[in-house]
């Protein structure tokens, strides 16, 4: 069922006290020595019709409808017309004053306006007879008091429901921030896994292709021994990829071990099998190391190799491991080739690229760092720091 509009709702309500006002002073027995509501060019009931009507604009000013509304029953009583239910008007103001006023403002006014209005009652009501009607003007002042706080009640519950409803918003708001920064941490690992994956693969098989076209047809042995390290290879960075794109079919990540540093050696082989002259310095008491902290140094190992096979080529390159008591030191460093260009020439570019951006982001989500640039003599080191215990 629909609702009317609240200028229409205003309006009926207006009607309606302005009706029930009138009628119901007719309806009462005169006072003695009151005045008939038709007298001073009927006042009385101008007075009571106009207290009434003025409830229409209520909700868009409510202070101004309770002034014209207060001012309206103390020119009704000081003028001496019958005593009726004229206050009706004058209640439904101080509701809506206080219902939708601003809480401490709107309580003042209406404070304010009701002890004026009850001493402006007592004082009209010195000489009433009998003295026992008196007690209508105290009726008066507590249904003003009564109409002011039910209007502040309503108010108060309106506001908490409000306020309930926007924390409520803004806990659903704070879930959906959450739940897409999950999900662009969980697009951004991927995309780390994928790059290294497929750089270290296509990097290897690159120059592996490369020595297979060159030695295809002056040493085939060598060339099947290239041929067998582009299968590997690929089928390792298979392996991978299956391992990485699982987590988005399979809610299982166990399923596929991540890869660590116990498969470094492996990485040796490979690299050796490019043209590497790999060293590797291994700390043999290494313990096992945290699932996060093991993928990413093994991660900065492989991407570091695979930089220097793609922008060096042959060279002597060192890996080196040492475990300490709060953190593990990674250190791969190359000597820049059989003819390695100073750090400081123009002709060897050194610009960080994604790899070297994805292992620095790797260890600052771990809270450690990342140092990747030339050396003094040539060539290129990346070192990294890897808390054991992330804060």
């Amino acid at each position: 069922m629909r609702r009317l509009p609240v200028l229409a709702q205003d309006v009926l309500l207006g009607v309606a006290v302005a009706v029930m006002q009138v009628q119901g002073t007719l309806a009462k027995p005169a006072d003695i020595g009151s005045r008939p509501l038709g007298e001073l060019g009927h006042l009385g009931y101008a007075l009571l019709i106009g207290s009434g009507l003025v409830l229409v604009a209520r909700r868009r000013w409510p202070v101004p409808v309770f002034a014209a509304a207060a001012l309206a029953s103390l020119a009704y009583y000081a003028a001496g017309f019958t005593d009726g239910p004229g206050w009706i008007g004058l209640f439904v103001a101080l509701y809506t004053l206080t219902a939708y006023g601003d809480g401490r403002r709107s309580l003042l006014v209406a404070g304010t306006g009701i002890a004026v209005l009850g001493t402006c009652w007592l004082v009209l009501a010195a000489g009433i007879e009998p003295a026992a009607a008196i007690g209508w003007v105290f009726f008066r002042i507590a249904a003003s008091v009564m109409a002011a706080a039910l209007g502040e009640s309503v108010r108060s519950r309106r506001v908490a429901a409000a306020d309930a409803l926007e924390r409520a918003l803004q806990a659903e708001r704070t879930r959906e921030d959450e739940a897409r920064a999950r999900v662009g941490a969980e697009r951004l690992r991927i995309a780390r896994e994928v790059h290294d994956t497929v750089a270290h693969a296509i990097a290897i098989i690159n120059v592996q292709a490369g020595v297979t076209a060159y030695m295809l047809d002056r040493r085939p042995d060598r060339a099947r021994e290239a041929l067998v390290t582009i299968e590997q290879t690929s089928a390792q960075a298979l392996h991978e990829m299956r391992a990485v794109l699982g987590v988005l079919r399979d809610s299982d990540n166990g399923r596929v071990p991540h890869p660590g540093l116990g498969q470094v050696h492996e990485l040796a082989v490979i690299a050796r099998d490019a043209g590497l002259d790999v060293t590797l310095e291994l700390d043999p008491a290494v313990p096992r190391l945290p699932g996060a902290v093991d993928t990413t140094a093994y991660r900065i190992v492989q991407e570091s190799l695979t930089n220097v096979i793609r922008h060096v080529g042959p060279a002597a390159v060192t890996i080196a491991l040492d475990h300490g008591a709060d953190a593990l030191r990674v250190r791969v460093a190359d000597d820049g080739g059989p003819d390695p260009a100073p750090a400081s020439s123009p002709a060897l570019s050194h610009e960080p690229g994604r790899g070297i951006t994805g292992m620095r982001e790797r260890c600052e989500l771990l809270g450690g760092e990342l140092v990747a640039g030339p050396r003094p003599g040539g060539g290129f080191e990346v070192t990294a720091r890897l808390p054991l215990a992330h804060r």
